[in-house]
C-alpha cells in the first residue's frame, strides 16, 4: 500500500518560491570593498538572482551547466547562490586560498563553463584561467569597469528580464558543487542535490540545531566558497532571517564593528577567526555592545575549552561547536542538541561544549576499528562512519582510490577518530592519519592540543607525531606563544600531567611564530611532520 501524497519536487527554486512570497521586505546587508554599507530587500536581491538565471540562458546555458564563483561573502554572491541552482543551473563555488594548479585543477575537472569574479580577485583569478575553458568571464565591479573580454554583472543584468524561479521537476538532479580540500591526492568533486540542499535546510535550521528564525540576524564569516556557507545562505532565506556579509574584510575589528551595528544574533565561523576576535575583546574590553548574540556556531577543527570558557567568562559569549564535511553538505553533529545540557554542572558543561556534540536527525553514526564496530561507551575509539539523506554516496568522476572512502554496505567513512558516549554524543579524538601511535597505542593530539591551549602563555598550539628510535612514534608539540612569553617545556608538560597519563605527555615541547593552515584555514599537520621529522632523531656521536 502507497500513500496517496503528492509527489512534489524539494528542490531550491520551490524553498526560494516561498522565500519571493513571505520575506520579500526582510534585508540584507553587505559590505562593498570601500568598505561601505549595501542595503537592499530579500525580494531585490532574488529579482536580480532571477536575472542573473536569464542572462545566463542568453549567454547560452542548459541544465546541469557549471557555473563558478570566485568571490568574497557579498550580495551578488549571494544572488549566484540562489540565482544559478534555482534556474536548473549548477553553483559551483571555488575556494579563492588554493593554488593556481590546484584551481585550475578542480574547475577543469568540474567543467566549468562560465565563472563570476570579483574584480578585486581577478589577478588570483587569471594566475590559472587560461588553464580552463571558461566560455565567459563575468566579473562583479563597484566602480562598471571590467577587463577586455569580460563581462560586467551589473550591465548584465540590467539587461535580463526577472522571471519567477521554473518548476524543476527533479529534486535529484545536480544543484551545487564543491571540492575537498585535496589534503590526500587530488581534490574529490562533491555534488549536491537539490533534495539534500532542501532536506539540510529544513533540519539544520531547526530549533535545536542552527536555530534560524525570522526574529534572527545572522553574520556567516564562514566563506561562501567553504561546504555551502555551512547551508546558512538557504536557511536564512527559508526562515526569513536578516543576512549580514562582510565582504572581504574578515580582520577582528571589522567582524566585532559589524556585530555590534547590525545587532547580530548569530555568527558563525571557524575556530581562526574566533581566536582573532577573542584576542581582540581581551585587548580592547570596554565599549562593546554584543548583547542581542544568541550564540556563535564554530566548526571546520575542534575548539578548545580555554577558549569556549573564555568567551562565556570574560565576555558573556556562547559558542556552539558543529561538526561535519564537504561531503556532508555539511552539517553532521552539534552541541546545542543535546537535551540535558542546562543541567550538567559548569566544568561537564564545557566538557561537553568542547565535543562535536550529537547527530543531526537523520544522520546515522557509528565507529569502527580493526575488531569491528565498537560500544558506545565514551572510551573505545574508532573511525566514524555516517549516512543520511544530504551525506555523499559518491565522488564526481573519481578513480577507484575514491571508492576507499565508503563501506561496503553505503556508509561514509569520515576519516575522524571518535569515542561515542551512551546518550550519543561525540567526542573527535582525532583524524586517522593525524593520531600518534607511540610503542602500539594511541594517543589524541587534539585533546593534548584543547589542553595545551589552557595554558596562560600559549596562543595556539599544534601536536604532531614525530618518529622515534624506541616508541615508533612520540608527540611534538608545537607552540605559539601570547605576546611577551616564553612558556618552558617544564612548564607546559606540569600543565598537562594532571590531565593525562605520563605516556601521553609530549617528549618535548618547540616554539614557533606560525602555524601552516590550509585554503580553508585547518592546520597542516603534514607540514609541521615534515619539518620536524628528526626531532627526536639520535644526534650521531663526534667521538673517534
Amino acid at each position: 500500500m502507497l500513500g496517496l501524497m503528492m509527489d512534489f519536487p524539494l528542490t531550491l527554486s520551490a524553498l526560494l518560491r516561498h522565500t519571493e512570497r513571505s520575506h520579500a521586505r526582510q534585508e540584507i546587508v553587505s559590505r562593498r570593498s570601500d568598505r561601505s554599507l549595501h542595503r537592499y530587500t530579500v525580494g531585490e536581491c532574488l529579482k536580480n538572482a532571477q536575472r542573473f538565471g536569464a542572462a545566463l540562458r542568453t549567454l547560452g546555458a542548459k541544465p546541469g551547466d557549471r557555473v563558478a564563483t570566485f568571490c568574497w561573502n557579498h550580495n551578488r554572491h549571494l544572488e549566484a547562490y540562489f540565482g544559478v541552482p534555482a534556474s536548473g543551473f549548477v553553483l559551483h563555488t571555488l575556494n579563492i586560498r588554493l593554488g593556481d594548479d590546484e584551481l585550475a585543477y578542480i574547475a577543469s575537472h568540474a567543467g566549468d563553463r562560465f565563472a563570476l569574479v570579483d574584480k578585486s580577485l581577478l589577478p588570483l583569478f587569471q594566475k590559472f584561467a587560461d588553464r580552463v575553458e571558461f566560455e565567459r568571464v563575468i566579473v562583479v565591479s563597484d566602480d562598471g569597469s571590467v577587463p577586455d573580454g569580460t563581462l560586467d554583472y551589473d550591465a548584465l543584468i540590467a539587461d535580463a528580464k526577472a522571471e519567477p524561479f521554473p518548476d524543476l521537476s527533479d529534486e535529484n538532479a545536480a544543484a551545487a558543487m564543491c571540492y575537498t580540500s585535496g589534503t590526500t591526492g587530488r581534490p574529490k568533486g562533491v555534488v549536491y542535490s537539490h533534495r539534500a540542499l532542501v532536506l539540510h535546510t529544513l533540519t539544520g535550521g531547526g530549533p535545536d540545531l542552527m536555530s534560524v528564525s525570522a526574529a534572527d540576524t545572522v553574520l556567516p564569516v564562514v566563506p561562501m566558497f567553504h561546504a555551502n556557507a555551512w547551508g546558512l545562505p538557504f536557511m536564512c532565506a527559508l526562515a526569513g532571517a536578516k543576512q549580514i556579509l562582510p565582504g572581504q574584510f574578515l580582520d577582528a575589528a571589522s567582524i566585532v564593528e559589524l556585530l555590534e551595528r547590525e545587532r547580530v544574533t548569530i555568527a558563525a565561523g571557524v575556530p581562526t577567526i574566533w581566536l582573532g576576535i577573542l584576542q581582540y575583546l581581551d585587548a580592547n574590553p570596554v565599549g562593546h555592545d554584543l548583547s542581542r548574540i544568541r550564540f556563535m556556531i564554530v566548526g571546520g577543527s575542534a575548539v578548545p575549552e580555554s577558549m569556549i570558557r573564555a568567551f562565556q567568562e570574560r565576555h558573556g559569549l556562547r559558542i556552539v561547536q558543529a561538526w561535519g564535511m564537504t561531503e556532508m553538505s555539511p552539517l553532521g553533529s552539534m552541541t546545542s542538541l543535546r537535551p540535558d545540557r542546562k543541567s550538567l554542572d559548569v566544568d561537564a558543561r564545557y566538557a561537553y561544549d568542547a565535543t562535536a556534540g550529537m547527530a543531526a536527525p537523520f544522520v546515522e553514526i557509528r565507529a569502527r576499528n580493526e575488531n569491528g564496530l565498537v560500544p558506545w561507551d565514551d572510551a573505545t575509539m574508532g573511525e566514524l562512519e555516517v549516512r543520511g539523506p544530504w551525506i555523499s554516496s559518491a565522488y564526481y568522476n573519481a578513480g577507484e582510490d575514491a571508492a576507499e572512502k565508503f563501506t561496503y554496505d553505503g556508509w561514509f567513512r569520515t576519516g575522524d577518530v571518535v569515542t561515542i558516549a551512551p546518550g550519543g554524543h561525540i567526542t573527535i579524538q582525532d583524524r586517522s592519519k593525524d593520531l600518534v601511535k607511540s610503542g602500539g597505542e594511541w594517543i589524541s593530539s587534539v585533546q593534548l592540543e584543547s589542553a595545551l591551549m589552557g595554558h596562560p602563555e600559549v596562543a595556539e598550539a599544534a601536536v604532531v607525531a614525530v618518529a622515534h628510535p624506541k616508541w615508533a612514534e612520540r608527540p611534538l608539540a608545537v607552540i605559539i606563544p601570547k605576546k611577551g612569553c616564553q612558556p618552558t617545556t617544564s612548564s607546559l608538560l606540569e600543565h598537562l600531567s594532571d590531565k593525562f597519563p605520563k605516556w601521553w605527555l609530549p617528549d618535548d615541547c618547540v616554539l614557533t611564530d606560525a602555524l601552516p593552515r590550509t585554503a580553508t584555514g585547518k592546520l597542516k599537520k603534514t607540514d609541521l611532520r615534515a619539518t620536524y621529522k628528526d626531532h627526536y632523531k639520535p644526534v650521531p656521536s663526534t667521538s673517534a
